[in-house]
């Protein structure tokens, strides 16, 4: 493994968010206010905005303590050559707080960049298997590799290549199923949406504009069909059951009790992804600085 043998005690707050309609100083406040926060890690998606190593390095240059990781880079994307020389080099000029996370994304993603998607599982242990046989010329760094994974398949294949795994929209059921399955050692980092919204109905409504999008993918629903829901909680955006599983929200103690269910049932890190009830496409600070103080 290339990652670091740290054992984590209490359970660290990272935070995953759309930076991409943030200008470039805006971009760096934000990294800036999580450390000053007290926040462990940030993380950065690859979509269609920044390109994540380029933007962790620049946050990793205006920060000295925030761990700064890519959740997910994709793996249809770069090589594993590059993707071992980029991670290297950040972490070479970091101290070694660049981790690097690592998924396949899905289908339709890859297909629109235009890549021939192909069978998930193989595909990810070949990648994982030439970032460890990568030979670099320059002194060698230490970086953590997380995976995305939800299926069974997936785990076994992290467990054996990764030093973690990143499960997304999962409840605690799942993260202490998940826990099981991983080897001693292995990072278990489940990503939740909170929101800071005591009123049932406004706080149901917002979310299912959050996670509208993965309700329609089959994938979700076989993983949320193993934690007892059906067709009827993926219509409409999710139905209220499956809103209150899988995303933490109302008081700052209720989510804070959201996020201890998880750190009993395995997690050693959770990434939260701080939705904001005010709406403006900002994240909620008085919900960061409550959880990173």
């Amino acid at each position: 493994m290339r990652g670091t043998d740290r054992i984590v005690n209490a359970l660290d707050i990272g935070v995953l968010f759309n930076t991409d309609r943030m200008t470039g100083p805006e971009f760096v406040d934000y990294a800036k206010r999580l450390e000053t926060a007290g926040i462990e890690s940030v993380w950065l998606a690859e979509l269609f905005g920044r390109e994540p190593f380029a933007a962790a390095g620049n946050l990793l240059a205006n920060t000295t303590t925030l761990r700064v990781g890519t959740a997910i880079a994709n793996i249809y994307a770069r090589d594993a050559v590059a993707a071992a020389a980029a991670s290297a080099t950040l972490a070479e000029s970091s101290g070694n707080r660049f981790e690097l996370g690592l998924g396949v994304s899905n289908a339709g993603l890859n297909q629109s960049r235009g890549h021939q998607w192909t069978s998930p599982v193989p595909r990810l242990e070949a990648y994982l298997q030439a970032i460890h046989a990568t030979k670099l010329t320059m002194p060698d760094h230490q970086y953590p590799i997380h995976v995305a994974a939800h299926g069974p398949k997936m785990l076994e294949a992290a467990g054996a290549n990764a030093d973690g795994v990143f499960t997304y929209l999962m409840n605690p059921e799942h993260t202490a199923r998940t826990a099981d399955a991983l080897p001693d050692g292995r990072r278990l980092t489940p990503m939740m949406m909170c929101l800071l919204c005591e009123d049932p109905d406004a706080a149901r409504r917002l979310v299912r504009k959050a996670i509208g999008y993965y309700t329609g993918l089959d994938y979700y629903h076989r993983a949320w069909r193993t934690l007892g829901f059906d067709d009827s909680d993926f219509a409409n955006n999710g139905s209220d059951r499956l809103v209150d599983a899988i995303v933490a929200w109302g008081s700052i103690d209720d989510i804070q009790a959201r996020l201890a269910e998880q750190r009993n049932a395995g997690a050693t890190r959770m990434v939260i992804i701080p939705l904001n009830a005010a709406g403006g496409g900002k994240p909620d600070w008085d919900l960061l600085e409550q959880l990173g103080s």
